[in-house]
Order: C-alpha cells, then structure tokens, then sequence
C-alpha cells in the first residue's frame, strides 16, 4: 500500500489542476485534495506527520485537522497577516487618491516626447515600476487606462498597442506589497525587501530590458499590419476620483522607502518590520488627512477602509495559502516530493531543470485559469524541500515561479486583466493575447537565464 501513495498523489494532483483549469473554487479544491492525500496516506498507516512542538490528539484522524489549524493559524499571524495590511495599504492609498496621484506624477515625463513606441515602452516601465506601491494587476491596469491610456493614443499607437502594453504592467510582482512576492519572500527564508533586492531586482531588471524591447518591436508590427477588429470600447473613467496635491504620490512609496532605509540595506542598527513600516504610513496619513481635509468623520471612516480590505486580502489570497501549504502536506506524505526528486537526481535534471519544469507547470496553469496566486501558492510551498533535496537554495527555486504566475497571466484570454484592458481598447481578448505572448515569453527566457546567472 505504501507503493501507491505517490500513485495515488499523482492521480489526485492531475484532478486538482483539472479542476481549477474548469474554474472550480481554488482553495476549496486544495483543500479537499489536501484531505483526500492525508485520508489514503492514515490508510495505508502513515502518521506522525504533525510539526514540530504539535502534540497529537491521541486519534489520528483528529490529528489531520490538528495539522490544518497549525498551518492556518500560522499562515494567519505571518506572512497572511503581512499580505493582508500590504493588501489593504494599498486599497486605503487608492481610496484616498494617493495611487492616482502617483500615477499622474509618473506619467507626466511621457507628455515631452513624441516617439509614439519609445513612450509605449517608457509607459510600460513606468507601469512595472508602480507595481512596488500598487500590486493589483486589475487595479493598476484600471489606473492606467485612465493616466496612461489617453496619452499613448495621442502619440499615435493604437489602442490595441495600448492596451497590451498596460496589460503587461503588473507581469513581475515586485517588492513587499505584492502577496505572491511576500509568499515567495517567506519561502526563501528572507525579509520581503531583502528578497526584493537580492534575488528579485538582479532578474527583473534585464528582463524588463528584454520583455520592452519585445514590446517596442511587436507593437509596432501589429500596428503596421493594422488588422485588428475594433467594436465599442468600454469606458474606463473611474468614480469617486478624489482631488489629490500631487506630492500624496509620495505616501504610497514611503514604506518601501522606510524598510530600505532601515535594514542592513542602509542603516542596519534599526529594523524596521515591514507591517510596522506599513501601519505607520497608514497612521501618517491618516493625520495627514485629518490636518488636510479638516472632516475627521470622514477622514477616519476611510481610514477604517484598511481593516475592510484586509478582510478581502484574507478572503482571496490568504486562505488560498492555508488550503495550498495543506495540499503540500499532502504531496509530502504521501511522499510525491521525495519521488520527485529522487527521479529528478536519477534523470540528472538537478535544481535548474527542475526549477524550469515546476516554472512551466506553475505558468501554464495561470495560462489556463487567468490566475497566477492559485497556480504559484500551490507548488510555493514546495521549494524548501525540493531544493534543499537537489541541493539549492529556495530563492533560486521559487523566484522563476513567482514571476511566471504574472508574465503568464498577462498571456491568458481568461485573466480578468486581460478581458478589461481588452474592453477598454475595444478589441477582443485574443487580439491582446497575441501581441503579449511574444513579449512575456522573450521574458520569461530572460527571468530562466537571469535566475541561473545570478541566483543559481
């Protein structure tokens, strides 16, 4: 019966990615085949399986939900905790009108110029870049179709081109906002902006060369070509725009700003944590606000916003990773990991050719749902022992993993990104898809070759 068990996790596994490509609930699925891995494995006599410093009940069967609190209540008061203040900082700046003010400030220089596709491929770095303060690929998007998007049809591209370009922004989630960043951050063992700047940074950077070059040489084909089929564009104006000083741009950048600082980046004789770094900004501008607006009711009702929106943050994305770390557990054992990388090793492929078979499932499952948190909190859990058993580090395992879960999004007709930058141009979602996966893909050979160069 023991020989089965990676049998029987393989079966499961090839189920649990079906259903999540037919859009079924990702983390109830997860979970489900999380218990399902635990059900057969107590059948076939395995336990013990409970952490460290977790007594067992005394009755193995409680000892599976035993595991599944350890693991929520860790996720809940960790990096679940971090995504979800990161998740609601940037809902309470976009709320306030400080997103949209960092936009508008960004955006200005690309006015000056007149080279229509150098300003498409400035406009994409510029978009890139905000993703640091602003990690919703579908909130930034929204925000540059209104910023952006009128200024690159005034130069002369297409919307198409337009479009493409804005939906690409979000591909490489950077920095300690984004919560598959701060995921991929607590995998690798690391402080969220030593993982942004040790192992993200020295990745990113060449790729952004690459992918805008793509974009710069695409695009302008595209356009020559001229044969994309237009119908009435959706319009993009947001509501509630609030009226902003444009030096509130700098409050959604000052944590990141603070951490940099204070680490061993710069001064490493203070610290500071990263939710700290983010409750203070939050609490300055709260007082900025109130000194600012002088109607403190409604300025401490938005300031309350943060609280919904983390609320949301745990909904979505934290309790995706409870549900991913259990179904892990689940691969572990029954143990698919240790036949995964005993073949691994037997085949020769090593960390690297391992690193680029779980990239390729981690992309292609966002490929196939429009979604990269689900495909990438799935297997993120798995690189401390995958890469520990071929004899690497996490970060070099789980940063080409991170990065696919957004560079292939940006080449999914489902990606809910996709379908509003499409409406917004007033084209179809395919007609996106092909003129991105040219561009995500040279950049995704960029983050394989980057990762070994510099990481492996």
């Amino acid at each position: 019966m023991l020989m089965l068990m990676p049998w029987f996790a393989l079966i499961v596994t090839i189920i649990t990615g079906w259903l999540i490509i037919k859009r079924y609930p990702t983390a109830m699925v997860l979970l489900f085949a999380g218990l399902a891995m635990f059900v057969f494995a107590v059948l076939c006599g395995v336990n013990g399986f409970l952490p460290k410093g977790v007594k067992p009940s005394g009755f193995i069967w409680f000892d599976i939900f035993d595991l599944l609190r350890t693991i929520a209540t860790k996720q809940a008061s960790g990096i679940g905790f971090l995504i979800m203040v990161a998740g609601g900082f940037a809902a309470y700046m976009d709320k306030i009108g400080a997103a949209r003010a960092l936009v508008n400030v960004c955006i200005k220089p690309l006015k000056a110029l007149s080279s229509p596709y150098l300003v498409l491929v400035l406009g994409y770095f510029i978009g890139q870049t905000l993703v640091l303060v602003i990690p919703s690929a579908a909130g930034l998007a929204m925000l540059l179709l209104v910023a952006l998007f009128p200024i690159l049809l005034g130069v002369g591209v297409s919307p198409a081109a337009a479009a493409s370009v804005i939906g690409t922004t979000a591909g490489m989630v950077l920095g300690p906002a984004g919560g598959t960043a701060n995921l991929a951050a607590k995998t690798a063992g690391l402080d969220p902006i030593i993982y942004f700047v040790e192992c993200q940074l020295p990745v990113a950077i060449p790729t952004l060369v690459v992918v805008g070059i793509a974009h710069y040489i695409v695009q302008k084909y595209y356009d020559k070509k001229n044969d994309d089929v237009y119908t009435q564009a959706i319009l993009t104006q947001k509501e509630d725009v609030r009226d902003v000083p444009n030096w509130y741009a700098i409050l959604p950048c000052l944590p990141i700003a603070l951490m940099i600082i204070f680490s061993k980046l710069v001064y490493s004789a203070i610290k500071l944590n990263t939710i700290s770094a983010l409750l203070l900004v939050w609490i300055l501008t709260v007082i900025i606000e109130l000194i600012r607006r002088r109607q403190p009711k409604e300025v401490l009702k938005d300031g309350q916003f943060i609280f919904k929106s983390m609320g949301g943050m745990f909904a979505s994305i934290v309790a995706l990773i409870i549900c991913a770390e259990f179904f892990a557990n689940g691969l572990k054992v029954t143990g698919l990991i240790d036949a995964l990388i005993s073949h691994a090793q037997h085949l020769g492929l090593g960390l690297n050719g391992m690193t680029i078979v779980l990239t390729g499932v981690v992309g292609l499952v966002t490929f196939l749902t429009g979604s990269g948190v689900g495909a990438f909190s799935s297997f993120a859990a798995l690189a401390p022992d995958v890469a520990g058993g071929l004899g690497g580090t996490a970060a070099a395992f789980v940063t080409p993993m991170q990065f696919a879960s957004g560079m292939l999004r940006a080449m999914s007709p489902v990606a809910g990104v996709i379908i509003a930058v499409a409406g917004a141009a007033g084209v179809s979602p395919m007609a996106i898809v092909r003129r991105n996966w040219i561009p995500m893909m040279a950049g995704m050979i960029s983050v394989i070759i980057c990762n070994y160069i510099f990481l492996g």
